[in-house]
């Protein structure tokens, strides 16, 4: 049975992770072609389950029509520094706005859900999708961490952004 809603946009809904989701998660965080993580290893199932007693919240991405999930967002750290945005969604929506609607969702529920004056987001340098999702949402670029992680053979920069919640809005 597909978890709650927690929220439902246009296209897509953004609901609770039940048990049955854990493998697609697993899936998801293991494949390089998906994601790549950063600093956040490969999970078994009670690690997955424990996630949100750690202040992290996080939520499947479902396509409207279908229950099937596209992706994950999450909100992590929350309950001790400023939470901090994370998502990916399967290649095959790419390119798509889905990512574009699943992370505005994804803003208004953080900004709902905890009195933080601000969100923050990381992106690769090399990560064009990603950095132009964040600055179409209105995301600044704060700083950048240069040659943080090794990934397919290079250091790579991270490149940190910012928010602030009295410059939120929903993208038209």
């Amino acid at each position: 049975m597909p978890g709650a809603r927690v929220t439902s946009g246009e296209r897509v809904t953004l609901r609770t992770i039940e048990e049955e989701d854990i493998p697609f998660l697993q899936r998801g965080l293991a494949n390089p072609e998906l994601r790549y993580p950063m600093g956040n290893p490969v999970r078994n199932q009670a690690q997955i389950e424990l996630s949100d007693e750690r202040g992290n919240d996080l939520f499947l991405v479902c396509l409207e029509e279908r229950e099937k999930p596209i992706g994950q967002v999450g909100v992590m750290d929350a309950a001790y520094k400023r939470p901090e945005l994370g998502y990916w969604l399967i290649p095959a929506v790419h390119g798509e706005g889905y990512g574009t609607e699943a992370v505005s969702l994804l803003i208004d529920y953080a900004f709902r859900a905890y009195n933080s004056p601000a969100v923050g987001a990381k992106a690769f340098d090399f990560n064009d999708a990603s950095r132009g999702l964040l600055e179409s949402l209105g995301f600044t670029e704060e700083g950048r961490r240069r040659k943080f992680m090794f990934v397919d053979g290079k250091h790579r920069d991270m490149v940190q952004y910012g928010l602030f919640r009295e410059a939120w809005h929903e993208p038209e």
